[in-house]
């Protein structure tokens, strides 16, 4: 079978994303589903990884959101305010709000108000949950590394180059702002 972008469809293929794009050609077979197998892999992909990568989190009471905010404040070494919180993460402002408010009352951040504007605070993480970011931080690498061990290193550097060209593609056709 040939796919309407002049590729042959790979028949040796058997992920959930073939399976998916083999049906859609059926269906509508003068539609072009090349599109789908990029971006329906890496969304399949993306959402194995979170479900893979949370165990750490779980075992430490955390959700991946709340990660993500001590993450960012660890990986930036100085305060952020909410606001610069919520463009970090890509969360919205009240998703950051409610997150900060558990993570203060388990001691992992500290909030402190502006001394020239009261409506402004400035977040930190305690020492707390430093350690708590630091002793996660390993494990984290550590099971990213046996996910893409399937990879040679040329591999890892080709999908690496390439997802880092649609990524800086994708951010500056939306506007998104990089630290």
């Amino acid at each position: 079978m040939t796919a309407p972008n002049g590729r042959p469809a790979d028949p040796t293929r058997n992920d959930t994303v073939a399976a998916v794009v083999r049906q859609w050609q059926t269906v509508h077979p003068g539609l072009d589903t090349g599109p789908m197998e990029i971006i329906g892999r890496v969304n399949r992909c993306a959402a194995l990884l979170q479900q893979a990568e949370d165990a750490p989190l779980r075992r430490a009471g955390l959700s991946r959101p709340e990660f993500d905010l001590l993450g960012a404040l660890r990986r930036t070494g100085h305060e952020l305010t909410p606001g610069d919180l919520a463009r970090e993460t890509f969360s919205s402002g009240a998703a950051v709000t409610k997150r900060l408010k558990q993570l203060t009352e388990r001691g992992l951040v500290e909030r402190r108000g502006d001394t020239r504007d009261r409506r402004v605070a400035h977040v930190r993480l305690t020492e707390a949950g430093r350690d708590l970011v630091d002793g996660i931080l390993p494990e984290q690498l550590a099971y990213e590394t046996a996910v893409l061990a399937v990879l040679t290193p040329e591999a890892r550097d080709e999908l690496a180059a390439r997802l880092g060209e649609l990524l800086g593609r994708l951010e500056g056709s939306l506007g998104v702002l990089r630290a």
